[in-house]
C-alpha cells in the first residue's frame, strides 16, 4: 500500500494554498503581536489521543492553521531580540520544501546533495579565513558544533589513546574558557565522560573578556598538579553581552602550552562577513571554529557548522574506529557508494538531512555581500540602541556594546537598588506578554538586565525607538503601583 496521495491534483492544490498561506504569514508578520501564549482551548485540542485512523489532509492543515501557526516563539518578527534566535528568510522556507521533497540521506554517497554541502563548506571556510583543505560538516546547531570541536581537541591533544581507553587511560583532562562561556561546555564535558570539573571557568575583565593572564596561571598550576590541559575555548561573541575574547592572545597562549584553540563563534563569527570583521580578528587562527547559520546567517533552523583546521583531526575523532565498517557502509569504487560515509566519518550523525540546500540557495540568491550588510546593520542598530539607552535619564546601560547585544535596565533616579531587579523582570514579562517585543534577560554583576540580541534582518531603527519608549512607559506604570512604589526611596 502506497502512502502517496490518492488524488494528486487535490494535494497539489492544497500544497499551493499552503505555500501561499505561509508567504502571506511572513509578509504580514508586523500586523501581529511578537508573541502570544498558546490559549487553553488550543492546548486542549492539541492534547488528543493517538490518531489510529487518518483524516483528510485539508482537515489536518486546518488544525495547523488554527492551533499551531498563530503561536510560535515569534523569532521571525521584527521586534524579536531574544536568545540570539535567527529569523530565517522566504528563500530558506522554500528551500526546506525542496529539501524535504528530495529527502536525501547525507551520510555521504555520490549525489548532488553531498556536492552542495561540500560547496557550502568551501564557501564558509573562505569567508572566515580557514584553509581550503580544512575539514567541515554541517550539524544541528552551536552545541553540537562546539562538542564536535572539543571532541577533536581531546583526541588530538590528550596525550594518550582516549578513544581506546576512555578518560581513565591517562591524567585528568582539563579545558579552559571564561565564566561567560555558553552552557554547551558543561554538556560537552559531561557527555565526553570528563565531568564538569574538567572545565576551568576563568574570570573575565570589565568588558567580559577572558582574563588571559589568569588563564595562563591556571593552566600552569594544573600541569604542576598532574592534570592534562588539552584545549582553550575562546568566545567570539559571548551569549551574555556579545563580548569577544582576545582571540590573538588566546592563540599565543594555546601555542605556549601546546594546546588546541577552539572558538565558539555561534553568532559572532559571522561578523567576518561584515565591515566589522576586525571585531573577530584571530578566529581564523583557531584549530576549530563553531558557528550557526540559523543565527546571523539568517537561514531557517537547523544549520550549525564546525570547521577544523587540520583536515585529519576531525576524521581522527571517529577513525580508525570506523575503518572496520560493516559491509553495508563500505565505500565502493563506483556506483552510488563512492564516499558512502564522507560526512558521517567527520561527525556523530550517520543519518543526516539536506541542511545545506537552504544555505546554498540563500547565499546564491542574496549574495554574501548583502548578507554581510544585514549583519553590519544589526551591529549598527545595537550601538544606536546603546546610545539611546545611555542618553535616557531613566535607563542604564549595564555593559558596553561590543557586537550586537545590548544589556540595560529601567533605573529612574530615586529607585531603591533592591527594587530594580524585580521591577525590570516585570517590565520584561510585560513586553513579552503584551506582544510588544521579545528581549531576553541576563544578570550582570548581580543586576538583572533586559538583554536585546540583534540578529534580525527585519528590524528597523524605529523598532528600537519603540522598544525604548515601551520600556520607559511600562516602567513608569509599574513603578507607580504596589509593590514597587512601596520599596522606592
Amino acid at each position: 500500500m502506497s502512502l502517496d496521495p490518492s488524488d494528486w491534483n487535490e494535494t497539489r492544490a492544497l500544497g499551493r494554498t499552503m505555500v501561499d498561506d505561509i508567504l502571506s504569514y511572513l509578509q504580514t508578520m508586523r500586523d501581529r503581536p511578537v508573541w502570544t501564549s498558546v490559549p487553553a482551548d488550543a492546548k486542549a485540542r492539541l492534547s488528543e489521543p493517538v490518531p489510529r485512523a487518518g483524516a483528510p489532509l485539508a482537515e489536518v492543515y486546518a488544525a495547523f492553521k488554527r492551533d499551531v501557526l498563530p503561536y510560535p516563539t515569534g523569532n521571525i518578527h521584527p521586534r524579536f531580540w531574544g536568545w540570539v534566535m535567527g529569523t530565517g528568510t522566504t528563500t530558506g522556507v522554500l528551500a526546506e520544501l525542496l529539501a524535504a521533497g528530495m529527502n536525501p540521506h547525507l551520510a555521504g554517497y555520490d549525489q548532488s546533495a553531498a556536492i552542495i554541502e561540500r560547496q557550502v563548506l568551501d564557501w564558509l571556510k573562505e569567508l572566515v579565513g580557514f584553509p581550503a583543505d580544512a575539514s567541515g560538516v554541517l550539524v544541528s546547531g552551536g552545541t553540537a558544533a562546539n562538542i564536535e570541536g572539543l571532541m577533536a581537541a581531546r583526541v588530538a591533544k590528550a596525550g594518550f589513546d582516549v578513544r581506546e581507553t576512555g578518560v581513565h587511560g591517562g591524567p585528568p583532562l582539563t579545558v579552559y574558557g571564561s565564566v561567560e562561556t555558553h552552557s554547551w561546555i558543561n554538556t560537552a564535558c559531561e557527555s565526553m565522560g570528563m565531568g564538569r570539573r574538567a572545565f576551568r571557568a576563568i574570570a573575565v575583565d570589565a568588558a567580559y573578556r577572558i582574563d588571559v593572564n589568569a588563564c595562563r596561571a591556571r593552566i600552569a598550576a594544573d600541569i604542576a598538579a598532574g592534570e592534562r590541559p588539552f584545549a582553550v575555548v575562546g568566545n567570539a561573541g559571548t551569549v551574555g553581552t556579545g563580548a569577544v575574547d582576545d582571540l590573538i592572545a588566546l592563540r599565543a597562549l594555546a601555542d605556549d602550552f601546546g594546546l588546541w584553540l577552539h572558538i565558539d563563534g555561534a553568532f559572532g563569527a559571522l561578523a567576518a562577513w561584515s565591515d566589522s570583521r576586525a571585531l573577530v580578528a584571530g578566529q581564523e587562527t583557531a584549530d576549530s571554529l563553531a558557528f550557526d547559520l540559523h543565527k546571523w546567517g539568517y537561514v531557517p533552523y537547523e544549520a550549525g557548522v564546525i570547521l577544523t583546521r587540520d583536515p585529519g583531526a576531525q576524521l581522527a575523532t571517529y577513525q580508525p574506529g570506523r575503518a572496520a565498517k560493516p559491509a553495508y557502509l563500505q565505500s565502493g569504487n563506483g556506483g552510488i557508494s563512492v564516499d558512502t560515509t564522507y560526512f558521517a566519518d567527520r561527525g556523530q550523525q550517520l543519518s543526516r538531512g539536506f541542511r545545506a540546500l537552504k544555505v546554498w540557495m540563500s547565499m546564491k540568491e542574496q549574495g554574501v555581500d548583502r548578507l554581510g550588510a544585514a549583519i553590519q546593520k544589526n551591529i549598527d542598530q545595537a550601538h544606536r540602541l546603546g546610545d539611546l539607552v545611555a542618553a535616557h535619564p531613566d535607563l542604564e546601560l549595564l555593559a558596553a556594546v561590543s557586537l550586537n547585544i545590548v544589556c540595560f535596565r529601567y533605573a529612574p533616579s530615586g529607585t531603591a537598588e533592591k527594587t530594580l531587579d524585580s521591577l525590570n523582570a516585570a517590565i520584561l514579562i510585560a513586553l513579552q506578554s503584551r506582544g510588544i517585543a521579545v528581549p531576553s534577560q541576563t544578570v550582570l554583576q548581580g543586576r538583572f538586565a533586559i538583554r536585546v540580541c540583534i540578529t534580525n534582518h527585519r528590524s528597523e531603527d524605529h523598532d528600537f525607538d519603540f522598544l525604548v519608549a515601551a520600556v520607559v512607559a511600562i516602567g513608569a506604570e509599574m513603578a507607580a503601583t504596589a509593590p514597587f512604589n512601596a520599596r522606592s526611596s
